[in-house]
């Protein structure tokens, strides 16, 4: 028997992400979720290392890495139009989870079995939180790479991004505000500066 899931996820690198904007260099799924895995892992172990949380740092990391499995059937819907109303919300959450079951369905039974959690998060978990809030820092790292660039087109989602981020009341957040942001705004000349 063929099993397709793999094939399927390679092609995340060919999903474009910020389609309704003019960007100085594009960003497929693949990168996005490499950077969400990686943020939020950053966020787990500032939770439980510097505020003494206990999140399994594991299933978020897990969690991020497969955040974005329905959009390689669904595509990336742009955000405005995602959230538009609770109609189209509600609608574009239901296909990304059947699009998330159908891509579990594309495993071996016992590899589904421990995959399918990762794909299907559990979202009323801190885990879940934490990728989720990792998946905006995501975006707000990207609107600071392209307002470095000149593209003020992104200057609106840089401030509705940086204010959903405080709005969660989330310590860790903050403290990758305070301690890293700041590191996005360097080149690399002043980044090797000690």
């Amino acid at each position: 028997m063929r099993y397709d899931f793999y094939a399927y996820m390679d092609r995340m690198k060919f999903i474009k992400r910020w389609q309704l904007m003019r960007s100085t260099r594009e960003e497929n799924i693949m990168e996005h979720s490499q950077s969400v895995a990686m943020l939020a892992h950053a966020l787990a172990v500032i939770r439980n290392e510097v505020f003494g949380g206990a999140v399994d740092i594991s299933t978020t990391v897990l969690y991020a890495l497969y955040h974005e499995t329905s959009e390689v059937m669904t595509g990336d819907l742009p955000t405005p139009v995602k959230y538009y109303n609770k109609g189209i919300h509600g609608a574009y959450k239901e296909l990304e989870t059947r699009a998330c079951e159908k891509m579990a369905d594309m495993l071996p039974q016992k590899m589904k079995e421990v995959i399918k959690p990762y794909i299907l998060a559990d979202e009323q978990s801190e885990e879940y939180k934490l990728v989720k809030a990792a998946d905006r820092l995501s975006a707000y790292i990207k609107c600071l790479e392209e307002l470095r660039s000149g593209n003020n087109e992104f200057s609106k989602a840089k401030k509705s991004i940086e204010k959903d981020l405080h709005a969660r009341n989330m310590p860790e957040v903050e403290y990758f505000f305070e301690q890293f942001i700041p590191s996005f705004a360097l080149t690399l000349d002043e980044l090797e500066e000690p």
